[in-house]
């Protein structure tokens, strides 16, 4: 049995898990479409291909499931998905090597009928799986070299830094986007029973609703608005900050005087 004061520290840290993940989210946006639509922009450039393609697993059903796609022939890929065991891409993500295959017709792997779907048959087509610790995310792909009818090996290391970066890109945005299952892990474990999504998300909307009560006033206002400070340089940050301290030590002490 968990001790009364026990069981507050933990809830206490919890709200405040709760509301820092809250206020993460809203600064996050579409932070991980942006950083993998320009990773497969940036593919698509270097290699000078005709397409490039960044798929992700994803579950219920379990599939591979196409989220950007940079190139001439990259935009009718966007939103399609395959089985994770099945084609080139799921052949690299399986197994979790990188593959190049030089005439894909020749291949027995390739899935002629999905790549058909996408309104492009591609000649070649190199991949590389994204891998975090626990494995395979997902697959990087590349489709047709302007200048080369293959991958060389320096294609395919380049390959694969690129693929490690997705993979970072990905592994950053879903510690905000897990937030609630693990908040639910750890309720279940102090309450000793099972706690559903429902009631996390009940826990983390108390958290925030001390902030304020209207979406556009005034606490997530200022969320909105360090969301928008990413793009100064270090001198005007530097500056915002020293500011923002000001303000943080005054409110601190209107709060003692209270």
């Amino acid at each position: 049995m968990v001790a009364d004061k026990d069981l507050t520290a933990a809830l206490t840290a919890l709200v405040a898990v709760g509301r820092r993940s809250s206020v993460a989210r809203n600064l996050q946006g579409d932070v991980e479409q942006r950083l993998l639509q320009s990773i497969v922009d940036a593919t698509a450039s270097l290699f000078d291909a005709e397409g490039s393609s960044i798929a992700l697993f994803e579950t219920d059903p379990d599939r591979l499931e196409i989220r950007v796609a940079a190139g001439a022939q990259g935009a009718g890929a966007i939103g399609l998905s395959v089985k994770p065991s099945e084609g080139i891409a799921g052949f690299v993500f399986s197994t979790g090597q990188a593959l190049a295959v030089t005439d894909v017709a020749s291949d027995s792997r390739f899935d002629l009928e999905a790549a058909e779907k996408t309104g492009y048959v591609p000649r070649s087509i190199a991949a590389a799986p994204l891998l975090d610790e626990e494995g395979s995310v997902g697959v990087l792909q590349v489709l047709d070299k302007r200048g080369s009818e293959s991958f060389s090996l320096r294609d395919m290391e380049l390959l694969a830094i690129f693929a490690r970066q997705a993979t970072t890109a990905i592994t950053a945005a879903r510690v905000q986007r897990d937030s609630v299952r693990l908040l639910r892990e750890v309720l279940g474990q102090i309450a000793g029973g099972s706690v559903t999504e429902a009631q996390v998300e009940v826990l983390v909307s108390e958290a925030t609703r001390a902030l304020d009560d209207q979406p556009d006033i005034p606490f997530w206002r200022l969320v909105d608005y360090v969301g928008l400070l990413r793009g100064l340089g270090e001198r005007e940050l530097a500056l915002v900050t020293q500011i923002l301290e000001v303000v943080a030590r005054h409110a601190q002490g209107a709060h003692r005087r209270a």
